[in-house]
C-alpha cells in the first residue's frame, strides 16, 4: 500500500472515530426518549436551552420556536415550570430574560419560570439542572437536529430526561443547516464531557432562585 494511500485510510478511519463515534453515542443514548408535545411523560420541569438574542432584544428564529414548544408543553398541563437556561453578557445581552418575556406574552405565568443565566453551553445548562438546580426528571426543548445531543448530555448528568424539538427545517433552513452542521462537529467534545463528566464553568446558583420556584415545591 502507498503512502497516500495509507494516509487516506488513515484520514477515514480517524473521520469515523471523531465523528461517527460520538454521533453514535448521542442518538444511542436519546434513543426512545424523543417525542412530541403530546408524547412524552408529563415533568416537573422543562429545561428550555437558549439559542440567541438578535441586537433589538428578540429572540432569533430558533430561540421563538423552541420558546412555542415550551409554551405548548406548559399550556398544555405537560409541565409545570420551565427552567430557562442561556448566557447573558455586555450591552444588555440576556437570554433568559428574552426567553421570559417572550413566554410571558403567550400566556406563561412569571411564577412558573426559573431562569439560569450561566447556561453558557448544553452540558452546563443539563449538569446545572441537576446539580445546581436539583432538577431529576425533565422534559428538554431544542431544535429537531438539537435534541440527541441535548437528551445525551442531560442523561449523562443524571436527568431522566425526555426531548421536544421544535422543526426548524421549514420556517428557517439555513439556520438548521448551520445547526446541523454544528452538531456534527460538537458531538465529539460532548461526549467527553457528558463520559467524563466535567463540571460547568459556573458552579452557583443564582442569587433569590429558590424565590421565584412556585409555591417552594421541588423538582
Amino acid at each position: 500500500m502507498g503512502r497516500a494511500r495509507r494516509w487516506l485510510v488513515a484520514g477515514a478511519i480517524t473521520a469515523v472515530v471523531t465523528i461517527g463515534v460520538p454521533a453514535v453515542w448521542a442518538h444511542g443514548s436519546s434513543h426512545g426518549h424523543i417525542g412530541g408535545p403530546e408524547d412524552v411523560p408529563p415533568a416537573p420541569v422543562a429545561l428550555v436551552l437558549g439559542a440567541g438574542v438578535r441586537e433589538d432584544g428578540r429572540p432569533t428564529r430558533l430561540l421563538a420556536g423552541r420558546l412555542d414548544v415550551a409554551a405548548r408543553l406548559y399550556l398544555s398541563g405537560r409541565v409545570d415550570v420551565l427552567l430557562l437556561s442561556g448566557s447573558t453578557g455586555p450591552d444588555g445581552y440576556d437570554e433568559p430574560g428574552t426567553m421570559r418575556a417572550y413566554l410571558a406574552r403567550l400566556g406563561v405565568s412569571e411564577r412558573d419560570m426559573v431562569l439560569d443565566p450561566d447556561g453558557l453551553s448544553t452540558w452546563d445548562s443539563c449538569v446545572r439542572a441537576s446539580d445546581v438546580f436539583g432538577v431529576s426528571e425533565a422534559v428538554v426543548v431544542s431544535q429537531s437536529f438539537h435534541l440527541p445531543r441535548a437528551v445525551a448530555l442531560c442523561r449523562a448528568a443524571g436527568i431522566d430526561a425526555w426531548g421536544v424539538g421544535h422543526d426548524s427545517a421549514r420556517d428557517n433552513p439555513g439556520g438548521t443547516r448551520v445547526g446541523r452542521l454544528r452538531e456534527t462537529l460538537a458531538n465529539g467534545s460532548s461526549m467527553l464531557r457528558g463520559v467524563l463528566r466535567k463540571a460547568p464553568a459556573v458552579t452557583e446558583a443564582p442569587e433569590g432562585w429558590e424565590a421565584a420556584a412556585p409555591g417552594g415545591r421541588g423538582y
